[in-house]
């Protein structure tokens, strides 16, 4: 029991950060209809920044974080709109994925050759150190993990709900034509969804590169995570995207620990196929009905 519960634990600190990058995919497909394929190599590229920050030129780590989080603002957030997505998003849904496909090559490639191909060590934001609570090994770093990224989940929450710029995105996700008749800034309002969007995945880089190292072909696997997590949990709901990438965090766990290490990532696409054939909208998902 007490290594189930390490695991569990485990699991959701992991399946915390894969909730991050998952609610950025439902966020742009709710306001613009984009599929960001790009979405792992978002989460790589802010680990990087910050490296690139402390390394070239010096500056310490707290500083590099809030300098990665900008540029994440600037180049995944606001040039990913002006520049791959408004262009293309007038042309259809099939131009726009190809190019993000496209992107995620060039940005993968592109850590690869200017900074390095190797795994790079990345500092964190706290201590490793494991503590005994109850006969469960406990590790601090875990857990400030887990409070970190629940804690922005929380607060994106409260800025949808709460605030009148984050009622005016949901109107913008829920029907921009109404929203744009009643007077809500659409196109402001999708500008700060991208925005929203690179800080989410500046976040996850930043939480999830101390324990994966920062890799250039850490998108991969984390692009995948992130999107198996948002059909499981429902594509069209925030809230979904948060029980998919807990729920994909915890199997993942549990399958490299009880079934084998080798068919860990399998496990989670099984689950995948399961929600697609038996609940397409995905658990906490609703359904969209389109008229022929």
């Amino acid at each position: 029991m007490a290594d189930f519960l390490q695991l569990l634990i485990s699991g959701l600190a992991t399946g915390a950060i894969y909730a991050l990058a998952a609610i950025g995919f439902t966020l742009l497909w709710q306001t613009s209809q984009t599929i960001n394929f790009a979405q792992g190599e978002f989460v790589m590229l802010p680990a990087f920044f910050a490296l690139v920050a402390m390394t070239w030129l010096g500056l310490p780590f707290a500083v590099a974080v809030v300098i990665a989080i900008v540029c994440s603002m600037l180049v995944l957030g606001l040039m990913f709109k002006v520049v791959v997505v408004q262009p293309l998003i007038k042309q259809g849904v099939l131009p726009l994925v190809i190019s993000t496909i496209a992107l995620s090559v060039l940005l993968k490639e592109g850590v690869k050759d200017v900074y390095s191909a190797e795994a790079q060590p990345f500092p964190t934001l706290f201590p490793d150190v494991t503590l005994s609570v109850a006969g469960v090994a406990v590790s601090l770093a875990q857990v400030g993990v887990l409070v970190v990224a629940f804690g922005t989940i929380v607060a994106l929450q409260w800025f949808l709900g709460a605030t009148r710029i984050g009622r005016q995105m949901q109107a913008t996700a829920q029907n921009p034509t109404v929203a744009r008749i009643l007077g809500v800034p659409v196109e402001r309002m999708i500008l700060y969804t991208f925005l929203i969007n690179a800080v989410l995945a500046a976040m996850a880089s930043i939480l999830i590169s101390p324990i994966y190292l920062a890799k250039f072909s850490n998108g991969e696997s984390l692009g995948l995570a992130a999107f198996v997590a948002a059909i499981v949990g429902g594509f069209n709901q925030v809230r979904g995207a948060i029980v998919g990438g807990l729920l994909i965090g915890v199997v993942d766990n549990l399958a490299a620990a009880y079934v084998s290490t080798s068919y860990r990532q399998a496990v989670p696409l099984i689950l995948l196929v399961a929600i697609i054939l038996f609940r397409p909208q995905g658990l906490l998902g609703r359904r969209e009905e389109r008229a022929v």
